[in-house]
Parts: structure tokens; C-alpha cells; sequence
């Protein structure tokens, strides 16, 4: 008998490198290099800071809402516990008891979140939707209430404050400069923003977008959802900690408005506003964020009221957020259609704008009347002289703000036709090219 001994090739396959995500981690990489190199003033260092803080904690959050479906109004319970223990950790580094460097110590609040969401989440993760949702609103208000019930840790009304500048030198690095601050938030920020990037990589990370859209079916194949919601709780919690401890370094002072109701209800909206749907979004969350508290914040009282105004429309007319917005341009310039939209664009871009300008006017001028009746009626709005008292003046804004809103409307559905058109043609394109 002959016996066919069979050869087996051995065939060693070579993924082609991905060049746009390196160009894309490179680039991102850079700016974070050279930004404090462009925006050199005491300002610019301040909001670049906050920005990559607000940036881990915006991700961290989308790893539950985008990403899990779990609607949170409690996440700065991890990110301002993780404040508090940082800081906690900071002083023990003053005083000599924890032998850790300065550089580690957003690490304590790291694991001080992933404590909390240990603790927290257990209860929490076991329901899903409104349920979950209710759940970490009054988890959010225990903690905010425990923070001024015991002031032996959060400092009371006061806060906690630390001293950053502490230990040798190493390399001449005291932390004192705002700019060498600023360069250990990117460095915590790249490595989070890249683990969470591996994180959604992952078979948990997939198993986790899987529960949210098909949680039934997840559990008929054999997997625990409220394992995979705990798990990827824990993980958020761990991100929420770290940016928590760099804010806790960043303004060497925590108290106890960072547990607060407020915090998280920012942390959720600014992630709409970016696009949870999308890992990028909450980038552009975070760093709308700080843009928001800090810029806007300076040019009128009623930044607030602006505020919400733009998420109205955001939830009325794009309510992919941002993030979606880019990609469904990208989507029509793969085509090389983009072009025949920049007309439509500037058009509805110069109607909004109306429109903004006379709610705008009426809004200066209920917040006059309110907070500065003791300067008189008149004021200024973007150089344009306004009279509250005069009815003239609220006349005028509410005519710009229906003109511009008739105006947006009508702009807004020829757009409308014209994008479903494109749209319409994209998708016989592909048809077209699947045929060939």
C-alpha cells in the first residue's frame, strides 16, 4: 500500500498598513505637541488643559450612552471622586506618606473611580434604560448631598487643596508652569484617548455595542448583558477617575461642584452635541465644552440660555450631532457631490444667523431687565444699541428672529430636496459599482 503523505504550505498573510489611522494618531499627536506653541498666552494654557481633560471625561462617558445605550446622570460621581482622592493622594505626597511622583497621582483617581464604579455599578448595570437612568440620577444626588454632610473629606463648602509643586525636581520639572501642567494632560490624554479607541476594538467592546442594540438577542446566544454593562462600567469609571485626577492637578483645588448634578448633565449634553455615535464625537464634545464655560461664558450672562438653545436645534435638525454632520458630508464628497451643496450651506449658515441675532436681542434684554436695572435701560448687543424699556427695540429682534426663522424654513426644505436628490444618486452609484 502507498500512503499519500499530504504537504501543508505554510502561507503568511501581511495586513497592508493602515496608513490613514497612523496619519490620523500622528496628526493628533502633533497638535497636541504644538498647540501650547501656537496659543502661548496664560489663557490659551488654560483652556488646553481643560480641554484634554474634558476630552478623557467625554469619551469615558460615551463608552456608557454611545456606545452601551446606558443614559448616565450620574458620571461625575467617578470623575469628582476621583477629583477628591487625587487630591487626597496629592496631600499625602506633601506630607510624605505616599511615595509616588506628582505624575501618578491622576492614577489615584483612576482607581478611585473604578472603586466607586465597582460599588456603584454593581446596583446600577442590573437594569437597563429609564430605569438605569433614574438609578444613577439619585446615586449622583446621594454623593452631591454626602459631599457637604462630611466635611472631613470633601472639604465642605471650601473644598480640598493641594499643592502640585511638591518633591525633587525631575529634569526640571516642577509642575509650577502652567505649560509643563499642560504637557502631562496630553500625554494622559493621547494614551486615554488611544486605549479607549482600543477598547471599542475589542470583542467586549463589540459585545457591548451588540447589547445595546439587541440586548434580547445577546442573551438568547448565552451572554450576561448585565456582566458586559458591569464590565464596561468599571472601564468608564477607570477614564472618569484619571480625568478627574488631572483636573484635581490642573486647579489644585476640588470641591464639591464636581459631584454635582450640573457636571454631569454637561458631560451628557456636550457628547449629544459631538455625536455619541461616533468615537470622534465626543472629542468635539469635550472640546465644545470648555469653549462653552470658559469663552462663552465671558461675553454674556445668558450663556447658558444660548446654550440650550443650541442643543434644541442640535435634537431639532442634526440630531446625529457634529460628528454625523461630518461624516455624512464625507460620505457626499466621496461622490463628488459636495460642491453643489456650498451654496445651500452658506445660505442656511446666514439665516441661522438671523435668526440667533433676534433671540439673541430679546434674550440681552430680558437679562438686563433682570440683573442690571440698576444701569438703566439701554445696552448693547454685538455694537447694536437696544432700549428694554422701548418697545420699538423688542419689536425689531422679534422680527429679525421670525424673519430669520421663515427664512431658515425655506432654505432648509430646498436643501432638503437637493440633498435627497444626492442622496438618491449616491445610492444608485453604489448599486451601480456592486453590479460591475
Amino acid at each position: 500500500m502507498t500512503t499519500q503523505q499530504t504537504q501543508q504550505t505554510q502561507h503568511y498573510e501581511f495586513k497592508p498598513l493602515n496608513v490613514g489611522r497612523w496619519l490620523t494618531w500622528g496628526l493628533f499627536a502633533l497638535l497636541l505637541i504644538v498647540a501650547p506653541k501656537i496659543f502661548t498666552s496664560g489663557l490659551g494654557m488654560t483652556v488646553l488643559s481643560q480641554m484634554g481633560i474634558a476630552i478623557i471625561a467625554c469619551l469615558s462617558y460615551n463608552i456608557l450612552l454611545g456606545q452601551g445605550g446606558m443614559l448616565s446622570f450620574g458620571h461625575a460621581v467617578y470623575t469628582g471622586l476621583g477629583s477628591f482622592l487625587a487630591i487626597h493622594a496629592l496631600n499625602s505626597v506633601s506630607a510624605g506618606s505616599l511615595p509616588i511622583p506628582v505624575s501618578l497621582v491622576p492614577i489615584a483617581g483612576g482607581v478611585a473611580g473604578v472603586f466607586f464604579a465597582v460599588l456603584f455599578g454593581y446596583v446600577t448595570t442590573r437594569k437597563s434604560g429609564t430605569t438605569f437612568a433614574m438609578i444613577t440620577l439619585g446615586l449622583g444626588e446621594l454623593v452631591f448631598a454626602l459631599s457637604l454632610m462630611i466635611p472631613e473629606f470633601f472639604g465642605g463648602e471650601g473644598g480640598v487643596s493641594g499643592d502640585r509643586m511638591v518633591g525633587k525636581p525631575f529634569m526640571g520639572i516642577t509642575y509650577g508652569p502652567q505649560v509643563q501642567v499642560y504637557y502631562l494632560i496630553a500625554v494622559y490624554t493621547f494614551i486615554s484617548v488611544a486605549l479607549m479607541f482600543a477598547f471599542t476594538r475589542t470583542p467586549l467592546g463589540r459585545m457591548l455595542n451588540a447589547v445595546r442594540d439587541n440586548p434580547e438577542r445577546v442573551e438568547f446566544v448565552g451572554y450576561d448583558t448585565q456582566k458586559v454593562r458591569y464590565i464596561a462600567f468599571i472601564i468608564a469609571g477607570f477614564f472618569a477617575g484619571i480625568s478627574g485626577g488631572l483636573g484635581a492637578l490642573n486647579f489644585e483645588i476640588v470641591t464639591a461642584e464636581v459631584v454635582g448634578a450640573a457636571r454631569s448633565g454637561a458631560y451628557l449634553l456636550f457628547t449629544f452635541l459631538g455625536g455619541a455615535t461616533f468615537f470622534f464625537g465626543p472629542i468635539i464634545g469635550g472640546i465644545l465644552m470648555v469653549l462653552a464655560f470658559v469663552l462663552l461664558s465671558e461675553f454674556t450672562k445668558a450663556w447658558l440660555l444660548y446654550l440650550g438653545l443650541i442643543f434644541l436645534f442640535m435634537v431639532m435638525y442634526a440630531p446625529g450631532g457634529i460628528a454625523s454632520l461630518i461624516m455624512m458630508n464625507l460620505r457626499v464628497a466621496a461622490f463628488g457631490r459636495l460642491r453643489e451643496l456650498w451654496v445651500s450651506y452658506i445660505a442656511l449658515a446666514g439665516t441661522a444667523l438671523v435668526m440667533l441675532l433676534g433671540l439673541g436681542g430679546m434674550i440681552e434684554m430680558v437679562y438686563h431687565l433682570q440683573l442690571n436695572t440698576t444701569l438703566g435701560s439701554e445696552l448693547r448687543f454685538l455694537g447694536i444699541p437696544l432700549d428694554a424699556h422701548s418697545a420699538s427695540s423688542w419689536f425689531g429682534a422679534a422680527l429679525v428672529a421670525v424673519t430669520g426663522f421663515g427664512l431658515f424654513e425655506l432654505t432648509r426644505r430646498m436643501f432638503l430636496r437637493e440633498w435627497g436628490e444626492i442622496q438618491e444618486y449616491i445610492e444608485k452609484e453604489i448599486k451601480r459599482r456592486e453590479s460591475l
